[in-house]
């Protein structure tokens, strides 16, 4: 699987049947090979969107997962650039106000960081929480954005 630089630390990126099915951070270094075809377009878009010219992705996603944490990525896909929610809202307007863990759970194993923006999800307080990349880089993400965060993550 090829890994990229990108402004945040390296990225892996997985593609089955030419559709994105994992873009994580990781520790691995740099991939020596050129990179060609649907992966070079995910490095294009990505580089893009770090570099402030991309505000939405168009790519062909593959989600592996169950229905509702597919509903879930599917509410998180519809957050705007630059907005943020919350996770007890994301879990409103899924119908289930009660489920704002699993809707959690659901973020929390989002396969395809920052091209589904589980980073636009907040705590209620508007404290930052969990992500899979860390939370210097959902700050950095969500700055990106233009979204000031006013808080300190220590």
């Amino acid at each position: 699987m090829p890994i990229i630089a990108s402004t945040l630390g390296n990225i892996l990126i997985e593609l089955e049947d030419g559709k994105l099915i994992r873009l994580q951070f990781t520790e691995d270094p740099v991939s020596e090979e050129p990179l060609e075809g649907k992966v070079a377009e995910v490095k294009n878009q990505l580089e893009e969107y770090f570099s402030g010219k991309r505000k939405v992705f168009d790519l062909p996603l593959q989600l592996k997962g169950t229905d509702f944490q597919k509903s879930v990525w599917e509410a998180v896909n519809e957050i705007p650039y630059g907005q943020t929610t919350t996770y007890m809202k994301l879990s409103q307007k899924l119908g289930n106000p009660a489920a704002i863990r699993a809707v959690g759970a659901a973020i929390g194993a989002n396969p395809v960081l920052v091209i589904l923006p589980c980073h636009r999800i907040i705590g209620t307080n508007g404290q930052l929480t969990g992500y899979a990349g860390g939370l210097k880089r959902k700050q950095a993400l969500l700055e990106l954005e233009g979204f000031a965060v006013q808080q300190s993550l220590f």
